[in-house]
C-alpha cells in the first residue's frame, strides 16, 4: 500500500467511525505509531481530518476553515491546478468565476489571457483581474461576506441569471463518495447552482484535500460538470462516476510529463 492509498483508507475509516486512534490505525495498516502520527499530521495540515489527542476525528461539517488558513493550504497544488485549468480557456471567452481560494489562483493564471469577459461574485477575483485593460470584469451585486469577499444573496442569483457564458469555473468545499459537491453556506450554494445552470461548460477545480471532506449543504453532483481539475487521482468511486457521465479528468501531477495531457476519464 502506497502512502496515498493509506491516507485515503485512513480518511475512509475516520469518516466511517467518526474517530480513530493512533493504536488502531497502526494495527490496521501494519505500520508504526510514528508513521501514523506523520500521516495524521499531514492530513490535518491539509484540512482533511482534525487532529485530536491520541488520534484523529472528522472536521466540522457545519463550519468551514478560516479563509486566511485556506489561502495558505496546498499552495503548490492550487497553482498547478490553476495553470492547467487556465490552459483550457480560450482567449476572448466569457466565464463565471465563483467564490473560493482555488478560484483566486485561477484568476491569477488567467491574467496571461486576452479579451476575456468575466462575471464574478468574488471581490478578490475582481481585484486580481481589474488591471487587465483588455478584460471586461463584471461584479455581481448582493451581500458581501466580510470573511472572504464573497457576494451572495437573492440579488446575486438574479444577476447571474441574466447571463449565458461559455465557461463556469467553480470551487467546492468537499466531494462526497457518491459525487455530491458540498459546501457550508446555503446562500453560496444557490449562487453556484445558478452558475451551473447558465454555463455552457462547467469546470470544477479542487485539490485532493476535498475528496470525502464533510460539508453540510449539497450544491450538486460531479455528473453535472464537464471537466474536473485536481492534483491527484480521485478515489476509484469518483473516477467510475466520471467515466459514466463523460466528465473529463485532468490531474495536475508534477510526475506527469509537461508535454503529456492527462486523458479524459472516459478514455479509460
Amino acid at each position: 500500500m502506497t502512502q496515498q492509498e493509506r491516507h485515503e483508507a485512513i480518511v475512509e475509516l475516520v469518516k466511517r467511525q467518526g474517530y480513530a486512534s493512533i493504536e488502531q490505525l497502526a494495527r490496521d495498516f501494519d505500520v508504526t505509531p510514528q508513521t501514523v502520527r506523520r500521516d495524521l499530521n499531514q492530513l490535518a495540515e491539509e484540512g482533511i481530518v482534525k487532529r485530536v489527542h491520541g488520534g484523529a476525528g472528522l472536521e466540522s461539517s457545519t463550519v468551514n476553515t478560516a479563509y486566511h488558513t485556506r489561502k495558505t493550504l496546498n499552495l503548490d497544488a492550487k497553482r498547478r491546478i490553476a495553470e492547467m485549468l487556465a490552459s483550457h480557456i480560450p482567449d476572448s471567452s466569457s466565464l463565471f468565476i465563483n467564490i473560493g481560494t482555488s478560484n483566486e489562483f485561477i484568476a491569477e493564471a488567467l491574467c496571461q489571457h486576452s479579451g476575456l469577459e468575466v462575471i464574478t461574485n468574488n471581490l478578490n477575483v475582481a481585484a486580481i483581474l481589474q488591471h487587465k485593460t483588455d478584460f471586461n470584469v463584471i461584479v455581481a451585486g448582493g451581500q458581501v461576506r466580510s470573511r472572504d469577499g464573497g457576494i451572495i444573496g437573492e440579488a446575486t442569483i438574479d444577476f447571474i441569471n441574466q447571463f449565458k457564458v461559455d465557461y463556469g469555473i467553480i470551487g467546492i468545499s468537499g466531494i462526497d463518495g457518491d459525487g455530491s459537491l458540498l459546501e457550508f453556506d446555503y446562500q453560496e450554494v444557490r449562487v453556484a447552482q445558478a452558475i451551473l445552470r447558465n454555463s455552457r461548460q462547467v469546470f470544477l477545480a479542487a485539490d485532493h484535500s476535498k475528496f470525502h471532506r464533510n460539508a453540510v449543504v449539497r450544491q450538486g453532483n460531479l455528473s453535472q460538470i464537464n471537466a474536473f481539475f485536481t492534483d491527484r487521482q480521485p478515489p476509484d468511486g469518483l473516477r467510475r462516476l466520471m467515466r459514466e457521465h463523460d466528465v473529463a479528468l485532468y490531474v495536475a501531477d508534477p510526475s506527469i510529463s509537461a508535454d503529456i495531457e492527462p486523458l479524459p476519464a472516459h478514455a479509460g
